[in-house]
């Protein structure tokens, strides 16, 4: 494994492995025994970086999310892992009701809801301290003085390490980071955002989103990344879900455009150069990046982390990697 910082000010970075494991549906539509099989065996290969949310996977069961944060607190307790291992966690978009969504009943962003959503996560993952704590999505029916003053509480508190935030327009991020600056209060240090080789449409819109996605890493995002050096992206869903993998599942409608065939057609030709697969390029692109990103990669199974573990080690060439770039 290797391992790369986040975070800036000294008192609260940390040394993480530059491939987190998600863990959205450990508890869930993952077993028990599987899902501790994947983090012991990711645990053993020196993996040290673990995401989580409190409302995952509210989805599976109708209800408000928790299971994936319970089971990572029954599997800390059950391995004695302490605090070698950074466990990050969002709150925000846990649905308020069994049967609603993040899209019509958030929690949202709140002072009161930071605070007593962050307790809950706390309780649910065994621990004294939250090291990484993400605003989940955007609340703009919520002054960001509050929101800003709410998390950092918990920073000077001792009771969070990190903050950072996701799913958001990047306006209102640096917007967020300028209050907190000024306020001389700790503010967004790690982005989290889709990220991958394949570039989506950013014109499409959702119930989340009605102007077009805010939640992948575009132009902008990456412009902000190379402006902030102190910053870290964590790119979640670099594999598509599986999509570059399997032929049952196609890719989202949004990677529909003129720019995806060539993306892919580079992928391939680097994945036969090297002997990997497609997934372990994506990975291996990232992991190489001038700018700094983690990628963040769920798996169902020991063998699918095991795949994933490999890109750690694979070198792509100037060459490769100035093929990939350039793909378009």
């Amino acid at each position: 494994m290797k391992y790369r910082t986040i975070g800036a000010d000294p008192r609260h970075r940390r040394e993480v492995s530059v491939l987190a494991l998600g863990a959205m549906l450990f508890g869930s539509l993952t077993d028990e025994r599987t899902s501790y099989a994947v983090l012991d065996r990711y645990v053993e290969a020196g993996g040290t970086f673990i995401d989580t949310s409190d409302n995952y996977a509210f989805w599976v069961d109708g209800g408000q999310g928790g299971h994936s944060e319970e089971l990572l607190g029954r599997w800390r307790r059950s391995r004695g892992i302490g605090d070698e291992v950074v466990i990050a966690t969002k709150l925000g978009a846990r649905p308020l009701a069994p049967g609603t969504s993040y899209t019509d009943n958030p929690e949202g962003l709140s002072a009161k809801v930071i605070r007593e959503a962050a307790e809950r996560s706390r309780e649910r993952l065994g621990v004294e301290r939250l090291d990484l704590l993400y605003a989940h999505i955007d609340d703009p029916t919520i002054p960001q003085q509050e929101t800003v003053e709410g998390f950092a509480a918990l920073v000077e508190e001792g009771t969070v390490g990190l903050l950072g935030v996701s799913n958001q327009a990047i306006w209102r991020v640096e917007r967020a980071r300028a209050l907190a600056a000024a306020a001389g209060l700790p503010g967004y240090e790690v982005l989290q955002y889709q990220h991958s080789h394949l570039r989506p449409r950013g014109d499409v819109p959702s119930d989340l989103f009605p102007d077009g996605s805010l939640g992948h890493a575009g132009a902008e995002l990456l412009g902000y990344l190379r402006a902030e050096p102190d910053l870290t992206l964590v790119a979640y869903s670099p594999l598509l879900g599986g999509a570059y993998a399997r032929e049952d599942k196609p890719l989202p409608s949004d990677y529909d455009h003129p720019g995806t065939p060539a993306r892919l057609a580079v992928l391939r030709e680097v994945a036969r150069e090297t002997g990997a697969t497609v997934g372990q390029v994506v990975l291996a692109w990232q992991l190489g990046a001038e700018l700094p990103v983690v990628p963040l990669a769920g798996a169902s199974s020991v063998a699918q982390l095991e795949e994933n573990l490999r890109a750690v080690e694979l070198e792509l060439t100037a060459d490769q990697r100035a093929r990939l770039d350039a793909a378009h």
